[in-house]
């Protein structure tokens, strides 16, 4: 939509659309950038707190999926105000603030519409020293690959919104949803976060198609270990029965063609591996002889952190699945 029309130029806007990364990075100075997103959408559980909670996770993990520090956040809110409780909208936005706090930040504002169909998200504001940007380009061969959240949301959503399950059997799939991607603090001795190559967050064109944003400037390719994938409890299940959302088969259409050994990998879990996810985690690009530390620090902060892959120089730009 952008193609042929004019836009501003700025040399401090280190970080714009034109990569695909996670967020735009506009620097102030020589040691602060402010690291700027927006993500909202329609409810995807019935429960409006926990809606509102997840909603704010995923877009503050935009911030920390370019290693930022979230500062500020204002509310977008679209919502049937003559049609449904207010109460409801309360909850929603009860629940956002609860992220908000959590993540450090402070609520600065926002905007609301009446509409039909409900919608709430975030517009969030960070800070990173312009030195210290991570991409979601610059894995290095023998990096190892780290996902710091299950694959599967995606799938077990559609399953909910099919009456396929309750709310409440997927309980463990929405805590992840609702949980923060949080870095963990580094110690006095020295820091885990330069370590780091490359970063994204696993959101709407899941596993693959973030990974292959990882690899699409052709200079390595990525090994994934399928064995080592963690998944939520029941998505393959609920795969195998057909419950897989329209979004996942756009993804394999998309990114499919970056596959190598995928007629090797079961394929139901192959799937899995296309399945949109609403606040995802993150995966990094971390230097082998780091990786240890970096799984500890995330694991100690009570976040998941699995080893699911590695970085080489053999078919630059393909995925391949064993």
């Amino acid at each position: 939509m952008l193609e042929g029309l004019q836009l501003p130029v700025d040399e401090r806007l280190l970080v714009g659309f034109e990569g695909g990364d996670d967020a735009g990075v506009f620097r102030l100075n020589d040691e602060t950038a402010l690291v700027q997103t927006v993500d909202f959408f329609t409810p995807m559980v019935d429960d409006p707190y926990k809606f509102g909670q997840i909603a704010a996770a995923n877009a503050f993990s935009d911030v920390y999926a370019m290693g930022g520090v979230p500062l500020t956040a204002m509310n977008l809110v679209a919502f049937p105000i003559n049609c449904l409780d207010a109460d409801i909208l309360k909850q929603i936005l009860a629940g956002g603030l609860d992220k908000i706090a959590e993540a450090g930040a402070v609520l600065a504002g926002g905007h609301s519409i009446d509409d039909p169909e409900i919608k709430y998200g975030l517009s969030v504001t960070g800070e990173i020293h312009p030195d210290k940007i991570w991409r979601n380009q610059g894995a290095r061969p023998d990096d190892l690959l780290l996902l710091t959240k299950p694959l599967g949301n995606g799938i077990l959503a559609t399953a909910l919104k099919a009456d396929f399950v309750k709310e409440t059997e997927i309980g463990p799939a929405l805590e992840w949803m609702i949980k923060l991607n949080q870095l963990p603090p580094e110690s006095a001795e020295g820091g885990w976060r330069q370590t780091v190559h490359a970063c994204t967050d696993v959101t709407g064109f899941g596993f693959i198609g973030h990974l292959s944003e990882m690899v699409a400037d052709d200079k390595v390719g990525v090994t994934v270990e399928m064995s080592q994938v963690p998944f939520l409890d029941q998505a393959e299940e609920m795969c195998s029965q057909g419950l897989f959302p329209a979004g996942g088969h756009r993804n394999r259409d998309f990114f499919g063609f970056r596959l190598l050994g995928e007629d090797l990998a079961d394929p139901i879990l192959r799937d899995l591996l296309f399945d949109p996810q609403t606040s995802g985690g993150l995966l990094l690009a971390v230097a082998p002889d780091a990786a240890v530390e970096v799984i500890r620090a995330f694991n100690t902060i009570g976040s998941g952190c699995w080893p699911v892959g590695r970085f080489h120089k053999i078919n630059p730009g393909r995925i391949m699945l064993l």
